[in-house]
């Protein structure tokens, strides 16, 4: 199997706490370390991505100034800091890749991912936010973000969007719309 592709805990093979080697499988998700005992859980790491609409009803985007998927398109968002909650973490990401600041966030769903850095596959749980920025506020590219601007909804397609799990958000997301969309039309109707 190609080091691309290993689970991350194959590339860990001495203990982090004792240094030797004998830092053994304990089960899927864990290792063990003979000498000393101590077994380590390799656990998701949290992420965060966000749905921004303006009245317009077009969706901020932005294009990956880094690998992966450099060049495709991406949604604002990052991984959570520690001590930091979901909420925290998205309003900081978005500030720091486009210059806005969130007023208001409402979390929707999350997915799990995979994330490819440095050589090592870094497993996340992508939390999903619909956020509310200032509406005459103006987005720019900061951070690891090339180029942020704004999408009508009915032209996005979640194919160009080169992450796995922000394809499958943006694919949900759309589909909430259009569910949305048809239940006023229905509600209208009556």
């Amino acid at each position: 199997m190609d080091r691309e592709k290993r689970h991350p805990l194959a590339l860990f093979n001495h203990c982090p706490i004792c240094g030797k080697a004998g830092f053994s499988e304990n089960n899927q998700k864990s290792k063990r370390c003979s000498a000393c005992g101590f077994v380590y859980y390799f656990n998701p790491s949290a992420a965060t991505a966000t749905f921004i609409v303006n009245n317009q009803n077009e969706l901020l985007v932005c294009r990956r100034g880094k690998e992966p998927a450099l060049g495709s398109w991406d949604l604002p968002g990052g991984f959570i800091d520690m001590y930091e909650t979901g909420e925290e973490g998205i309003a900081r990401e978005v500030k720091e890749e486009t210059g806005l600041e969130v007023k208001e966030s409402r979390y929707l769903f999350s997915l799990p991912n995979t994330y490819l850095y440095s050589g090592f596959l870094v497993h996340t749980l992508d939390l999903f936010f619909l956020c509310k920025v200032g509406e005459d506020d103006t987005p720019s590219a900061h951070d690891d973000v090339a180029e942020s601007c704004w999408i009508p909804i009915d032209e996005l397609n979640p194919e160009s969007f080169g992450l796995d799990s922000i394809r499958k958000g943006v694919a949900l997301f759309l589909a909430s719309q259009h569910w949305e969309k048809q239940t006023r039309k229905t509600i209208h109707h009556h």
